[in-house]
C-alpha cells in the first residue's frame, strides 16, 4: 500500500512560496483537493492526482509517496 507523504508535499510548497490556493492552480485542481489531503493524508487519491501535484511541485511523484505496510 502507498501514501501521500504530506509532510513532503507541505515541504516542498512552502520553499516554493506556495499557499493550498496557489499549489491548487499550479496543479490545475480543486482547492479542496488539496485541503482534504492537508487535513487527511490517508485519504485514498489517484495517480492521476500525484502526477498533478509532482509536477507542480517540479519533484518526481516518487518524492511524494512512500510504501507502507498494510
Amino acid at each position: 500500500m502507498i501514501r501521500l507523504r504530506i509532510e513532503k508535499m507541505k515541504e516542498y510548497a512552502a520553499q516554493q512560496g506556495l499557499s493550498q490556493n496557489a499549489l491548487a492552480r499550479r496543479a490545475d485542481m480543486d482547492v479542496k483537493t488539496i485541503q482534504r489531503m492537508y487535513k487527511d493524508p490517508t485519504a485514498e487519491f489517484s495517480s492521476i492526482t500525484l502526477g498533478k501535484l509532482a509536477k507542480a511541485l517540479g519533484v518526481p511523484s516518487s518524492e511524494l509517496i512512500e510504501d507502507i505496510e498494510g
